[in-house]
């Protein structure tokens, strides 16, 4: 089997042969030495054997590392040839391992149609992201919006120079008027969709990621979200990834495997890392195993079947965490390994991800992860889809990026992402250097620390708005999709985000004075600006804007399940007191 694949990497420059047919021909080779390894005969007549020879082997197809490494790194050479050795001695046991881990064939697999369908998901992804930000721009970034990115930009003093462009990079620095914020949402959909039909894919995914990075900017704390980072990272790497052609279609040689690589360590990053953050954090309710307990009630945005799964009972709250745990800190090391290893790490991860849509709103963030999988199969598993393509992959004339540029980008990927994977194990040192290269690039966004659900929340205040034109009779505003009154029922909202609603969710966790944005958002409201108020789900003042508005905190849990059937609410609730100061409008 392993010869096998070693023919495919090496072609017609290497002569592979069972020393049953040819050991006459070498009769300075003895008898024990074909039993106890494989032998590399050269040009000259020089016999080479062990892992030696298979690396010398492989060096004629380019591949030089490990012969270097050999030759060249101190301790590598016994302690290759001493793996060699192990497996030689028991073969049928390497062959049962061979079988279990990689499955019939260990041929070298190949990943140009789980790369395309990668890019064009991708694509898909984007351009939801952007339709879902084209419809709130106005409100929350825009020229009459809760924090208009054109106030931003203009605090900062130019004397401060041309790297204030690199701190905050958006195209609002040419234009940070509305007609821009639209203008951009509007090129991030056509760049999108031309990515999913794979056109220009390096191109349109470049375009994509610095749109999204330039809007991310712009949004400010509405987009400050882990999958808002996520998306561009994982566009960042889509460049790389993408062939330099006009249309999505791979040369002969397929997707560069070092962006492939990329793609799976950013995975890798993503599932460890919310794995070890949950750890590390020392939050007794994921030690104890009752985070789910409190999980489903007191997550964002949370649907009508996170009620549900609120009361099952908890002993299956505790296994859903043991298992959690068991595929965020385990299943992430499967996906450099064999084939059998990386399909199961797809299952599971995918699984996983979507057990959580099914009862959560986390926007695009799980379709995205699952995304992230897909570079994890290769090209057999879509073989059928495959063969119905008019157009084969691969095709001539597709060329891939420079090995010399695809090498800087690896080390600079690397080398972050291992500092921010660091991070979330607590306090490490790096060398100076290092962490100056992380802060360089930190902007950008295109390599970021993750790791959802750190502590759990364990209880659920919500801020309730309410305005007046007396100060005496107060009407409350209502949100499209946070929890608001008990008898509606919690709707499924994603792949959209509503940007507001779930800032709402985390102002209500801390206080008025930390988040500046919520006394913005009261002024808009005093002010009865269009694109604000067009984000609630019902104004009660259509006409005039009130005088008087004020926010009240209420602690929030679900109804039980008697208290549902007796009087249909989905939710209790409890008034906490004042979350502010009232305003008045002038």
């Amino acid at each position: 089997m392993w010869i096998a694949r070693w023919r495919s990497v090496t072609g017609p420059r290497v002569d592979y042969a069972p020393s049953q047919e040819v050991a006459g021909r070498f009769p300075e080779i003895p008898a024990e030495a074909f039993r106890r390894s494989v032998q590399l005969v050269l040009p000259d007549g020089a016999v080479l054997q062990g892992a030696r020879a298979v690396f010398a082997a492989l060096s004629v197809a380019g591949r030089t590392g490990a012969l270097r490494a050999y030759e060249r790194v101190p301790g590598f050479a016994p302690l290759s040839e001493a793996g060699y050795a192990l497996v030689a001695r028991n073969r049928g046991a390497a062959s049962a391992v061979t079988r279990l881990l990689w499955g019939r064939s260990v041929a070298r697999p190949e990943f140009a149609v789980s790369a395309a369908l990668f890019l064009r998901l991708l694509g898909v992804i984007f351009l939801i992201a952007f339709v879902s930000l084209w419809t709130q721009i106005d409100g929350l970034a825009g020229s009459r919006g809760i924090l208009p990115i054109a106030e931003l930009l203009s605090a900062i003093p130019p004397r401060i120079g041309a790297i204030r462009f690199w701190f905050l990079p958006t195209f609002c620095w040419l234009s940070a008027g509305d007609t821009s914020l639209h203008l951009q949402c509007a090129a991030g959909v056509v760049v999108s969709a031309l990515l999913a039909f794979g056109i220009l894919p390096a191109l349109c995914a470049a375009a994509a990621t610095a749109l999204y990075l330039s809007l991310s900017v712009a949004g400010q704390a509405f987009l400050s979200f882990q999958w808002d980072f996520l998306l561009v990272e994982a566009g960042f790497l889509a460049i790389f990834l993408s062939p330099l052609s006009l249309r999505l279609r791979f040369g002969p040689a397929g997707p560069s495997r070092t962006a492939l690589f990329l793609v799976r360590w950013l995975l890798f990053r993503l599932s460890l890392g919310s794995g070890v953050v949950k750890l590390a954090s020392g939050d007794p309710t994921w030690r104890a195993l009752t985070a789910l307990d409190f999980h489903y009630q007191t997550q964002p945005l949370p649907p009508w079947t996170a009620w549900f799964a609120h009361w099952t009972p908890h002993w299956s709250h505790a296994a859903s965490v043991v298992i959690l745990f068991a595929i965020e800190l385990v299943v992430p090391f499967f996906v450099f390994g064999p084939r059998r290893l990386r399909h199961a790490a797809f299952l599971l991860l995918v699984l996983l991800q979507a057990a959580i849509a099914v009862t959560g709103n986390y926007a695009f963030f799980n379709l995205l992860t699952m995304l992230l999988c897909v570079p994890l199969l290769e090209d057999d598993a879509f073989e059928r889809w495959r063969r119905s393509r008019k157009n084969p992959v691969p095709v001539s004339g597709a060329r891939r990026w420079p090995r010399p540029i695809m090498g800087a980008v690896a080390a600079l990927i690397v080398l972050c992402g291992t500092l921010e994977l660091s991070a979330s194990f607590g306090e490490v040192r790096w060398p100076a250097p290092f962490l100056a290269i992380a802060r360089a690039v930190s902007p950008l966004r295109i390599v970021n620390g993750y790791g959802l659900f750190a502590v759990m929340t364990t209880r659920r205040p919500e801020i309730l708005v309410e305005g007046s034109a007396d100060g005496v009779t107060w009407k409350p505003y209502e949100f499209r999709w946070k929890p608001g009154d008990v008898f509606r029922r919690p709707s499924f909202v994603a792949p959209h985000q509503p940007r507001l609603d779930w800032q709402m969710w985390f102002a209500a966790l801390g206080s008025f004075e930390q988040d500046p944005w919520f006394a913005r958002f009261l002024e808009k409201l005093l002010e009865g600006s269009p694109p604000v108020v067009a984000l609630l789900g019902r104004n009660p003042f259509p006409g005039t804007p009130p005088r008087f508005v004020r926010a009240r905190l209420w602690d929030y849990r679900f109804s039980d399940p008697a208290e549902r059937r007796r009087t249909g609410a989905w939710w209790t609730r409890r008034e906490i007191g004042p979350y502010g100061p009232e305003l008045e409008r002038p």
